[in-house]
């Protein structure tokens, strides 16, 4: 028995993992397994393939296929078996059996393949035996860690010893000034002459850099009678010590930048700079009418599913604010099916489109400015086969030409909305390279990790409802360009809601609180299949 390869697939033949056994080259394994879905029938029981030359043993994995590539001079019932243990492996180490899935582990199950096959032979293994090797503990790595921790936790308390010995001189030497401030806080100390801060670094510490000291001493400050001194811009010489980074730990970040890398340092702010970053002030009142769109269009054109699901809801800042009553205005859509909370009066919003409790002394809830869910006041939905209802429509055209797949989509919007942030997301085969854009009304982007190529239009509106792009790979069919998904944005809904008024219910002629509105489409599920 002779295993030449263990491989996972997808069933349309893209090719995720694939672990090789024996020697061979690079273009002779893609060759074999590229044949592999020409070879499966539908509606077969057997689970192998012979060729002239190879046996194809298989089994399927919801999506997938688990694949070994043998010789045919191999035992078929050592084979199966092997596939079988294969098969109790992938779901151990995958979360999900999908590309993403096996993407993620792919070395992970290359390893546990390596322990199940040696050189193309079988090894007298089982599951819980290969998970055992696999993950390789080491007492010399943990004893290891134990010592760099505690290197680091004795470093900890050297800064922080060092730290107090700092207070308790500056204290020594403030306390025969009777006039100043004093206050000690976390490492902080805040007198009439100085205001010190000591901050520390995790990053100065490692295995070849000992303690580091730095200090960060703020401005010269008073707070006896009101009066602010002059400031100093630098520390006097000698005075305290500093943590922070070392010069070896700048030196790499800089090299990291000079390649491109994208640092983020830590910033501790400071009180001024908190105070500076206050939230904006909002309208007492905010209601939001959001509808998520539920799409799946055929790639021969119709629709399978038009589903538009809304919502509105409610948010107040102010308990005050919290006795009203919204009456709103609809758009008169006949297809849209409204329905309201089940503590709102029904009758009160079916005869005057007023939406308020059914008790009218009870104010609605209120929450903070970061709620952004809000109360939900309403619910509707939509549902429709006309075509003329879909805001937009993908078309999608791939052709083989000799060693090549030319591909052509365009897109075409409805007048009703315009579009926000639109990006086409068209699924390619495993590709060695990005493919070869040649035409494009917008811009494109490729993500080689899920071999999906990203069509982004910023705003689609009566400049441009109608788009195409056009670009090239490697042979493949058709099938493998769908789906497409889509996703976009608009600020106008299907059941033009609006809220006409706010009508207060606490007495005293006060005048109606302020209120927005947010009106939002989006797109839940938008694919064409």
């Amino acid at each position: 028995m002779v295993v030449l390869a263990a491989s996972v697939l997808s069933k349309s033949g893209k090719v995720l993992v694939s672990r090789q056994f024996v020697d061979m080259t690079r273009i002779r394994i893609e060759g074999l397994l590229a044949a592999f879905p020409k070879l499966v029938g539908t509606g077969k029981q057997h689970t192998y393939v012979e060729t002239e030359n190879v046996r194809y043993v298989y089994q399927p994995i919801e999506a997938l296929y688990l694949l070994l590539v043998t010789n045919k001079q191999s035992n078929i019932l050592e084979d199966l078996e092997t596939l079988r243990l294969l098969s109790k492996l992938v779901p151990e180490y995958c979360y999900s059996l999908d590309e993403e899935g096996i993407c993620k582990t792919a070395f992970e199950l290359i390893f546990a393949f390596d322990e199940v096959i040696c050189l193309g032979h079988k090894e007298n293994v089982t599951v819980a035996q290969v998970k055992q090797y696999c993950e390789m503990e080491s007492h010399e790595e943990k004893l290891h860690k134990l010592v760099l921790q505690s290197k680091i936790n004795e470093t900890k308390d050297v800064m922080k010893r060092k730290a107090s010995e700092i207070d308790k001189s500056k204290i020594d030497k403030n306390k025969g000034d009777k006039g100043g401030f004093m206050s000690m806080g976390s490492g902080r100390i805040e007198s009439s002459f100085s205001d010190m801060s000591i901050s520390s670094s995790g990053s100065g510490f490692g295995s070849s850099s000992g303690l580091g000291l730095t200090t960060d001493v703020d401005s010269f400050s008073t707070k006896s009678k009101g009066r602010q001194l002059s400031s100093a811009t630098a520390p006097p010489k000698g005075l305290g010590m500093q943590l922070g980074k070392s010069q070896k730990t700048n030196q790499f970040l800089e090299s990291l930048k000079a390649e491109g890398e994208l640092i983020v340092e830590d910033v501790q702010p400071r009180a001024g700079q908190a105070r500076v970053a206050a939230a904006a002030p909002t309208d007492p009142i905010t209601l939001t009418a959001e509808e998520k769109l539920n799409v799946t269009l055929k790639r021969d054109g119709g629709i399978s599913n038009f589903d538009v699901q809304g919502t509105l809801s409610l948010q107040i800042l102010n308990q005050e604010d919290a006795l009203i009553q919204v009456q709103i205005e609809t758009g008169g859509n006949p297809g849209i099916l409204f329905k309201t909370h089940p503590n709102m009066n029904k009758e009160l919003f079916s005869n005057e489109n007023i939406l308020g409790l059914k008790d009218p002394n009870r104010p609605f809830p209120t929450g903070s400015a970061g709620d952004a869910a809000g109360v939900g006041l309403l619910k509707w939905r939509m549902q429709s086969a006309d075509e003329s209802m879909v805001p937009l429509t993908i078309n999608c055209w791939p052709s083989v030409s000799g060693n090549e797949t030319y591909v052509s989509i365009e897109y075409e919007a409805s007048a009703m909305f315009d579009l926000r942030n639109v990006v086409i997301y068209v699924p390619l085969p495993a590709l060695r390279e990005a493919p070869n854009v040649r035409q494009i009304d917008g811009e494109w982007r490729y993500d080689s990790r899920n071999s999906v190529l990203e069509w982004s239009i910023l705003l689609i509106d009566n400049s441009n409802r109608s788009g195409s792009m056009e670009f090239v790979v490697p042979p493949a069919d058709s099938s493998v360009f769908f789906p497409i998904s889509v996703r976009f944005s608009a600020t106008s809904t299907y059941s033009d809601l609006k809220v006409v008024n706010i009508i207060p219910l606490r007495g005293g002629g006060a005048p109606p609180p302020k209120f927005s509105q947010r009106t939002n489409l989006i797109t839940e599920n938008y694919q064409v299949v």
